[in-house]
C-alpha cells in the first residue's frame, strides 16, 4: 500500500493518499496535537492495529505524519502531523461543514411533499 503510484489529477490524487474509510479520522485526530498508537486507537473504535498500522506508515511515506521514537523504558513512540499533513485542516473543516449542511433523508422527503403541496 505503501508503493503506490500517485495519479496527476489533484482529486484522484488527494482521494489515493486518504483512502479508505480510516485516513481522515486518523488525520482528524492528528490535528489536535501528536498521539501515540494507543491513543489513536483508542479514539478511533473499531480500527484494527494493521489498519491504523498501514495508513500511518503510508502518511509517513508521504510526507503527511512524522513518527518519532523517544529512547525512554518503555519506549515511547508519537505520530505528528507534517505541516504538510496540517494543510489537510481546511480541507476537513470544509468537508465538515458541507456534511452538516446535507439535510437528513426525512427533512428531504418532507420538503419534496411540502413543495408538492404548494405548487397544486
Amino acid at each position: 500500500m505503501t508503493n503506490i503510484c500517485l495519479p496527476e489529477c489533484g482529486v484522484a490524487r488527494f482521494l489515493a493518499l486518504l483512502n479508505g474509510p480510516w485516513a481522515t479520522l486518523i488525520v482528524r485526530e492528528l490535528l489536535k496535537g501528536p498521539h501515540r498508537f494507543t491513543e489513536l486507537r483508542e479514539a478511533l473504535p473499531g480500527i484494527s492495529p494493521h489498519t491504523l498500522t498501514s495508513r500511518l506508515r503510508q502518511f509517513e511515506t508521504h510526507g503527511i505524519v512524522t513518527r518519532t521514537s523517544y529512547a525512554e523504558i518503555p519506549p515511547r513512540v508519537e505520530y505528528r502531523l507534517t505541516p504538510l499533513g496540517e494543510g489537510l485542516r481546511d480541507v476537513l473543516n470544509a468537508m465538515g461543514a458541507w456534511a452538516v449542511a446535507v439535510p437528513d433523508p426525512e427533512d428531504v422527503s418532507s420538503a419534496v411533499v411540502e413543495e408538492a403541496e404548494a405548487g397544486r
